[in-house]
């Protein structure tokens, strides 16, 4: 929440506005330290306390690859803050990738990639319709910050970010509403999905009950937040 490459939608506004990252990082300070707030107040309250289980077996690193995707790793940081190309990166990472580990180019989650593409031509078309910008740009005028968030609870907060920010100049208040919206329902992250999907793959018959339980605690989530950041 609080880094531009911390999820797809932060990358995408820092991107797309041209947001200073101080800038950024200031404006996402508030709802960062809440939120981690609450996760660590709940993990007191309502988690049990269990043994810590570590294997024994030691883990070893390849130093000669481990090196390589470090440097790697720098050069992708280096381009998220502007200091670099991405042309540069997009040479670069894929062509050393394709020599030293082809495996990993081939567990890339193209139709993911493929979908936001997808987003892109849809949003962008959109924008050209005339009926369908007045609505927009008159809902975010209203409240951007309370409209993004409902927004993520149907469509996602990924594909929020990117229609939304054809309809509006207010970036500061639709990076919050986009990260605070990724609670609530199950379908406001991609994240959320992944680990439903997880979760019920390795706890049969569970699925209810786990609905349940993501219902109450995200939907408090996002009440509180949603709440705090429109006073302030």
């Amino acid at each position: 929440m609080l880094t531009p490459f911390g999820n797809p939608q932060n990358l995408y506004l820092y991107t797309k506005f041209a947001i200073p990252t101080l800038e950024f990082m200031g404006i996402m300070l508030i709802p960062f330290i809440l939120s981690v707030t609450l996760i660590i107040a709940c993990c007191f309250i309502f988690l049990k306390k269990e043994a810590l289980e570590v294997g024994d077996e030691p883990v070893k690193l390849p130093k000669g690859k481990t090196a390589l995707y470090c440097v790697l790793f720098a050069l992708a940081i280096a381009i998220v803050f502007r200091g670099i190309p991405y042309l540069i990166g997009l040479i670069i990472i894929p062509t050393v990738l394709f020599f030293v580990d082809r495996k990993a180019l081939k567990s890339v989650d193209y139709p993911l990639l493929l979908t936001f593409v997808a987003f892109f031509i849809f949003s962008g078309n959109m924008a050209r319709i005339e009926q369908v910008k007045g609505f927009f740009e008159f809902l975010l005028d209203k409240n951007t910050l309370v409209f993004s968030v409902l927004s993520c609870q149907v469509i996602s907060n990924v594909p929020s970010a990117i229609l939304l920010s054809q309809f509006t100049t207010n970036y500061a208040d639709l990076l919050i509403g986009v990260n605070i919206g990724g609670v609530g329902t199950l379908i406001a992250s991609l994240a959320s999905l992944i680990t439903f999907s997880e979760y019920t793959k390795h706890n049969r018959g569970e699925a209810l009950k786990y609905i349940a339980k993501f219902s109450a605690f995200n939907f408090a989530f996002l009440i509180i937040l949603t709440g705090v950041m429109v006073i302030i």
